[in-house]
């Protein structure tokens, strides 16, 4: 039994779940209380992971950091940054899948916030960060630890757009979920029935964590 496609799921969807929790937060922020033109065209595009197929998708992220496009050449001349075929581009997929699972229940907290308390605070001398680290972040917590679980099982379960971004290298890019599928081409029956109940039993986690969450708010 090869332990290491479950180990680099875990490795790659704790990493983006945290880059998720960084920018998605901000991101829920915005959307929550900004007012701007092309903020439904905006939240639109940040939902198209849940419904467009993960093969299109690591098709686009392919192109957009591949070795030859612009960005990619910038990213491996400059910063030493590969993303194609090695396990950061699985992290990268992971984050782009999972991102409308966070933004959605840290938005929704975030929107529920009484705009009151923000504005007295802002009165009181607190700056916008202050308001925001103080205030907005801990009553909103439930619903980005919420997201934090659904990103966490989502990015764990990533196929497709891994599958096109990172490939299927065993032990450098092989994650629990590619290596179900090809221990059960191969007709491996232990491990892929092994996988598959860690990856059951931590997707069934998620969502009991998620439902505890919810209901305590």
């Amino acid at each position: 039994m090869d332990w290491f496609p479950f180990y680099l799921s875990l490795k790659v969807s704790l990493t983006g779940t945290a880059l998720n929790t960084v920018v998605g937060t901000g991101i829920a922020y915005g959307m929550a209380r900004g007012r701007f033109r092309g903020k439904d065209l905006l939240d639109a595009l940040l939902m198209q992971p849940m419904v467009m197929p993960p093969t299109v998708l690591g098709y686009y992220l392919l192109v957009a950091f591949g070795r030859y496009s612009p960005l990619g050449r910038f990213l491996s001349e400059t910063c030493g940054i590969e993303l194609v075929f090695t396990w950061q581009g699985a992290v990268l997929a992971a984050c782009v899948v999972s991102l409308p699972l966070f933004i959605l229940p840290a938005r929704t907290a975030l929107a529920g916030i009484d705009l009151r308390l923000e504005q007295v605070a802002r009165t009181l001398g607190q700056s916008r960060w202050g308001v925001f680290r103080t205030i907005s972040l801990p009553l909103a917590w439930r619903g980005i630890a919420a997201g934090m679980t659904l990103s966490f099982a989502r990015a764990m379960g990533e196929f497709g757009a891994t599958l096109m971004i990172a490939g299927n290298i065993p032990g450098r890019t092989q994650t629990a979920a590619i290596a179900i599928y090809d221990a059960a081409q191969r007709g491996d029956t232990a491990t892929t029935n092994v996988l598959v109940a860690l990856m059951t039993l931590l997707s069934f986690a998620a969502l009991w964590g998620v439902n505890r969450f919810l209901k305590r708010g």
